[in-house]
């Protein structure tokens, strides 16, 4: 056997085993890595929740801080849409995937800019339109938040915070209390705001 056909029968098999050795060792790192970001995740039956960035711990919207928020949600995504005249601001954050692919909203803030939202009645009104409700079967009940006045449901707080602005809490009452709803409704409001 002469030496070249000796050298094209080695080089082949080399480059697998290092190719090979390379495959491995990344999958190692890859489970690492993965088992490590895992570890650091607090788990919940049926839900699947990344880490607090420092954006969902301390940050705005619209003018407005978002100081206290459940642990435990997803990650937020921003949306910005307008109807009849007013405009929204909102932060909705997810939990998800679950096993069949679906997301579950945990929290939404949002901001609500218009000229119809003159007091806390107007800003009722306006949401029995909005979402579509029976002003005579709608429960709400008064609440304060913080300085403002607002109505609560199970799972949803409105406010009025001056003519032509508005905010609203809403969150999974599945996995969050009225306690936390109403902690993130106050620790959500204009950034020149004294609590």
């Amino acid at each position: 056997m002469s030496r070249s056909s000796l050298r094209s029968r080695v080089v082949p098999s080399t480059r697998r085993i290092v190719i090979g050795s390379a495959v491995v060792l990344a999958s190692l790192g890859v489970w690492t890595t993965t088992s490590a970001a895992a570890s650091s995740i607090e788990s919940r039956p049926g839900h699947v929740v990344a880490p607090q960035s420092t954006e969902q711990r301390a940050c705005t919207l619209d003018g407005f801080v978002i100081k206290h928020l459940p642990h435990g949600i997803g990650t937020p995504s921003d949306f910005e849409y307008e109807w009849e005249d007013v405009s929204f601001h909102s932060r909705v954050w997810e939990t998800g995937p679950d096993p069949e692919g679906g997301y579950k909203v945990d929290l939404t803030v949002k901001t609500l800019r218009g000229e119809k939202l003159t007091d806390l009645e107007a800003l009722k009104s306006f949401l029995v339109e909005y979402e579509e409700k029976d002003p005579d079967s709608w429960e709400l009940r008064p609440v304060k938040v913080g300085p403002y006045d607002g109505l609560a449901t199970d799972d949803e707080v409105f406010y009025f915070v001056s003519p032509g602005v508005a905010a609203e809490v809403s969150l999974d009452r599945e996995r969050f209390t009225e306690q936390d709803l109403l902690h993130t409704a106050d620790g959500f409001h204009p950034e020149q705001h004294l609590s």
